[in-house]
């Protein structure tokens, strides 16, 4: 039995599978759980500390024209999902609709830049954590420890820091998902509620005057900076969607939807608030050259000690919770692979205790951190997180656009339902999922035309390219496995997973 449209996703608990061995995910989140995953995972304070300096490198002053231009098509996609969902709620979501309405190797394709998108960000991340509890030491006058310089700009030490709260985090993930998202509620609060006040007394007290040329995207001349600046945008916005991968947990088939559209628009006003702030603030200089540590600057601008150090405090909150908030719709995404034989079965176990995917958290948690003590190739962590941001923002307009083109194709009969229900269904998904692609590709283009060598630096367009299009070629070597070699249902019969049976003979050799 498939899940469509016709499964109640609201009805009660799910069944057990037939002789009871395999235990179910539990329902017990509502609209509140579904905001505060996506508001964690979307991390407006990591976005807009690693991001305001890195946006204002590649366009200059023009963040705001560019954030709120970028919310559009990320809008369009956000109807497609709640569209979607309704249909037919899933843990896979994109995998699982891509998968049924373009076909079976896009929709892998679709879960597997998820996938690895999602774990590249916990790894860098998790150098972001690190680099902040560095910055904290360094401030308390612990400058070394045991011979080793703790030096918040190093990739290496930053990472190796950051690994054992990523452990942490592992840990707390996996004892339950009421707790999970409690905690990143709390710590939201926290965060924002900082955020707030120092980007208000910077629009209060700062010396540049505001512009409109600020809101004129018209003033990007170059094509290449404007797309990468776009899809940079497109990215800051990335993790609303994370509500979704819980959509089998929820007890309402609409509550994901509802979490994901308030904490987008709040990140809206949260991301041009803050954009504006930094520019009143810093001038373009100063964005630039702080880069990734342009909100603890602006805190030790704005305030003395100890309030200055309350922004870094609650960078470090945004990304906990973000870290947490990717680790959730990972390890689902995975369990829904699993679940069609497209990934191995141990991502299918759910903890009989927790009613988690437990070992799947764990295993991208060690993938993650594997990826994480790699990146420390790239010296200099600035550098290392353009290019993690330029990376995952490609593959994220990749199944963003995928995602919300199936929605048009699926829905397209909506063409003769009326106006309203055809640019809903279809005009809105379907302009939505070109501009993101178009995008994309203008920018893959782009970097491969920049460069005439390859090189270990964000500066080196075959570099940058080199990334985003590894992840898509392995994505369709381990499709072919799963078409060839694992002979999954999900190729073979044009179905996609089968959310309310977890009954696949476990194979404890199939990874």
């Amino acid at each position: 039995m498939s899940a469509t449209s016709s499964t109640p996703a609201s009805s009660g608990p799910r069944p057990q599978p037939s002789g009871g061995s395999r235990p179910a995910l539990r329902r017990s989140l509502g609209v509140v759980d579904g905001v505060a995953l996506a508001a964690s995972s979307t991390a407006a304070t990591t976005s807009i500390a690693i991001g305001m300096g890195t946006i204002a490198s590649i366009v200059g002053l023009q963040a705001p024209a560019l954030l709120l231009l970028a919310f559009l098509p990320v809008l369009g996609i956000a109807t497609a999902y709640a569209r979607l969902n309704r249909s037919e709620p899933n843990c896979g979501n994109g995998y699982v609709w891509v998968g049924k309405s373009l076909g079976p190797w896009p929709g892998f394709l679709t879960g597997w830049v998820t996938l690895v998108g999602s774990v590249i960000f916990c790894a860098y991340t998790s150098a972001v954590m690190g680099s902040v509890v560095l910055i904290l030491a360094n401030r308390a006058g612990l400058h070394s420890l045991a011979g080793i310089t703790l030096d918040p700009g190093s990739t290496g030490i930053s990472t190796a820091a950051g690994l054992v709260i990523l452990l942490a985090l592992a840990a707390l993930t996996v004892t339950g998902m009421r707790a999970a998202t409690r905690f990143q509620f709390s710590l939201l609060v926290f965060e924002y509620a900082v955020l707030l006040a120092f980007c208000g007394w910077a629009v209060v007290t700062g010396d540049h005057t505001v512009s409109l040329s600020w809101f004129n995207p018209f003033d990007i001349s170059d094509g290449t900076a404007f797309a990468q600046g776009m899809v940079l945008a497109v990215f800051f916005f990335w993790g609303w969607d994370a509500a979704f991968s819980v959509n089998e947990e929820t007890k309402r088939v609409d509550d994901s939807a509802r979490g994901s559209f308030i904490a987008l628009f709040a990140m809206l006003g949260l991301f041009l608030f803050a954009s504006v702030a930094f520019q009143r603030e810093m001038s373009l200089p100063e964005l630039v050259r702080n880069g990734p540590q342009a909100l603890p600057y602006l805190g030790s601008k704005l305030a003395a000690e100890p309030w200055a150090t309350l922004p870094l405090i609650a960078l470090m909150f945004s990304a906990v919770t973000s870290v947490q908030a990717t680790l959730i719709p990972t390890a689902r995404g995975l369990l829904a692979m699993g679940r069609d034989r497209t990934m191995g079965q141990l991502w299918t176990r759910v903890h009989p205790r927790y009613g988690t995917p437990a070992v799947g958290t764990v295993v991208v948690m060690a993938v993650a951190a594997l990826i994480a003590l790699l990146a420390v190739a790239i010296p200099k962590l600035s550098d290392m997180l353009l290019t993690a941001v330029n990376a995952i923002g490609l593959v994220v307009a990749l199944y963003y656009g995928l995602t919300a083109l199936a929605c048009a194709v699926r829905f397209r009969s909506a063409l003769r339902e009326g106006p309203r229900e055809a640019l809903l269904a279809v005009a809105v998904p379907g302009a939505s999922s070109l501009v993101l692609l178009g995008l994309g590709g203008y920018l893959g283009y782009s970097y491969l035309t920049m460069s005439d060598h390859f090189e270990l630096s964000p500066d080196n367009g075959w570099f940058m390219f080199s990334l985003p299009a590894g992840i898509v070629l392995v994505g369709l070597g381990m499709a072919a496995v799963a078409r060839y070699v694992r002979r999954s249902p999900y190729f073979t019969t044009g179905r996609g997973t089968d959310a309310e049976a977890l009954t696949l003979p476990m194979d404890r050799t199939a990874v």
